[in-house]
């Protein structure tokens, strides 16, 4: 048979449906290429000249408000983020306040400014921290030194402690007891002997007074640091000291330090706190502090107050 032949009755392939009908299609649109044709190209336009916004304006609303508080006000944004000075600011802020809670008070501070040495129940500063009312009792060996060398029948009972911010305690607490027990004295009170107790919370003024058996014990003590200030001072005052007293028997005053209460003038209202308490024998909710306006000032008031001056930690060059 000839190669002609054979070819001839060989089948044919045939395209398949599918093919042919997408032929067809393409044929209909206009184009037999399966691609689409490119788009024409679009021209780039340049970058503008700046990225990022103007550098941000306090509006005059906010301006007014930060005269009256240290809260961050108009703060403003770059995007979704704060700017980068006040994440700075909020940083070293916070910083501080660390710093102050991790501070601890050294062993021989005390004795080397004078004071007898005492210290509270706790065992370490991390047991401190988690332990309040461990902070509320003395350790044995600090009850028998107060027992042995502290005087007793005190008018009133001075304690200097480091609370959560030995910071302060070591800074402007020296201060604080030479003016509070000066103007203690001046008024012909007898004043205690001075202590220094170390890890120590506020209720541990009752069973020192107790034990002393003063009539009014004062607790000044390194307060819980807040942004930027890790060395304020707080003073809890209580009338007739002894184990089982409550915070509503108590009076006190915070913000204790240059920029808040300078230590002079807190020794003076702290000294009239004391004679209001002496004089109508209770402390606490109870105290009548209407008559002493005019002593204590804006802190015997419910009024406005002029906040404290914050202090930038951190400026940026622009």
């Amino acid at each position: 048979m000839s190669r002609s032949g054979r070819a001839a009755r060989e089948p044919v392939a045939l395209p398949s449906r599918t093919r042919t009908l997408m032929a067809a299609l393409r044929g209909q649109l206009g184009s037999a290429d399966p691609l689409p044709p490119p788009p024409p190209p679009v021209p780039v336009r340049a970058p503008p000249a700046r990225v990022f916004p103007s550098p941000h304006r306090q509006s005059a609303y906010a301006e007014r408000a930060a005269e009256h508080t240290t809260a961050l006000l108009g703060i403003g944004h770059v995007g979704t983020r704060y700017a980068t000075d006040v994440v700075l600011q909020f940083q070293a802020e916070l910083a501080v306040a660390h710093a102050a809670v991790a501070a601890v008070l050294p062993d021989d501070w005390a004795v080397k400014q004078g004071y007898l040495p005492l210290s509270s129940r706790v065992t370490s500063h991390h047991e401190f921290l988690l332990r309040p009312d461990l902070g509320r009792r003395l350790d044995i060996a600090s009850l028998e030194r107060l027992r042995r060398d502290a005087k007793r029948g005190a008018d009133v009972q001075p304690i200097l402690a480091d609370g959560l911010s030995a910071v302060a305690t070591q800074g402007a607490g020296p201060e604080l007891l030479r003016a509070f027990t000066a103007e203690c004295e001046k008024r012909g009170w007898k004043v205690g002997t001075p202590l220094c107790a170390k890890f120590a919370r506020v209720w541990l003024e009752d069973e020192i007074g107790q034990e002393v058996g003063a009539r009014v014990a004062v607790i000044l003590l390194g307060e819980r640091p807040g942004l930027g200030t890790g060395d304020g001072l707080s003073a809890y005052l209580v009338y007739e000291p002894r184990l089982g007293k409550t915070d509503g028997d108590r009076n006190m005053m915070s913000n204790i330090h240059e920029r808040g209460t300078k230590p002079a003038e807190a020794a003076v209202r702290l000294a009239v706190l004391v004679g209001a308490m002496l004089e109508q024998k209770r402390s606490g909710v109870s105290l009548d502090l209407a008559p002493l306006a005019a002593q204590l000032g804006e802190a015997a008031g419910t009024g406005y107050r002029a906040p404290q001056k914050r202090v930038r930690l951190v400026e940026v060059n622009r």
